[in-house]
């Protein structure tokens, strides 16, 4: 694995990275996964989103403002880019906060083949059955840990990573750490989908191994936080200083600064 690697053959190929996201991130994530050197599309119209998912390099689903009809473009592409074989990567916004948010998570998971399932650790342990407090779309309370990743991994039958003050990402056997970030992270609204965009820029290039993506992502949008935090002066400013350090990171240098575990 070589997150330094990877993050080079996305700046020279520039995958194509489909994203049916929320409108709450939609500019955000669209300008980290630029910023990083991938290309977004933000895609949900009934009739294209099965020619777009089949012409990009992965797919990312966020299912933070929900209706029925982003719902069948969900199920539309993903079943678009299955048949392809482009990546899925689903972040289960605020699963475990009301029926309708579980019950969409749990069809998409039943009725596509998922690659990665990014979310926090309350999204995660709903998934798979387990009690959480989640307001909102926060998690409340102590995250899952490494049991919670492999768990989930087992149950969902795909990568699991589960972020926090620790990201823990899982196959279902072994289970990789990653301590990269800053706690300014949480202050900003939609770091944790710019994690599943840049998550999918990395699968984008590494759909052959799932696992490898989501931790590579992980690391350089950790790494990323902690050089935005070292010339912000609070959320605001790090919140620009966010995207410069996505485009300023040095491939020759990550894996060096990456803390995995």
């Amino acid at each position: 694995m070589s997150a330094g690697t990877d993050l080079t053959a996305i700046r020279e190929r520039k995958p194509l990275v489909h994203q049916i996201t929320n409108y709450v991130v939609m500019n955000e994530t669209a300008n980290a996964t630029l910023a990083l050197g991938a290309l977004p599309v933000m895609a949900h119209a009934l009739q294209e989103v099965e020619e777009m998912a089949g012409a990009a390099s992965a797919l990312v689903l966020n299912i933070g403002t929900l209706s029925d009809d982003w719902v069948q473009a969900m199920l539309l592409a993903g079943r678009a880019a299955n048949r392809v074989q482009v990546p899925i990567v689903l972040d289960p916004v605020g699963a475990g906060a009301t029926a309708y948010r579980t019950e969409v998570a749990r069809r998409l998971l039943g009725e596509l083949e998922i690659a990665v399932v990014r979310g926090n650790s309350a999204e995660i342990a709903t998934l798979v059955g387990r009690a959480a407090e989640i307001r909102g779309v926060e998690a409340v309370g102590s995250g899952g840990g490494p049991e919670l990743a492999r768990e989930a991994a087992r149950a969902l039958g795909c990568i699991v990573a589960v972020t926090g003050p620790v990201d823990h990402v899982s196959d279902g056997t072994s289970v990789r750490s990653v301590a990269n970030g800053h706690e300014l992270l949480g202050t900003v609204t939609g770091t944790g989908c710019m994690s599943t965009a840049i998550t999918g820029c990395f699968l984008g290039v590494r759909g052959d191994d799932p696992l490898a993506a989501a931790t590579e992502a992980l690391v350089a949008f950790g790494v990323a936080g902690e050089d935005a935090a070292e010339r912000a002066r609070g959320p605001g400013s790090f919140h620009v200083e966010l995207y410069d350090a996505l485009y300023g990171l040095e491939p020759e240098t990550l894996d060096a600064r990456a803390e995995l575990g």
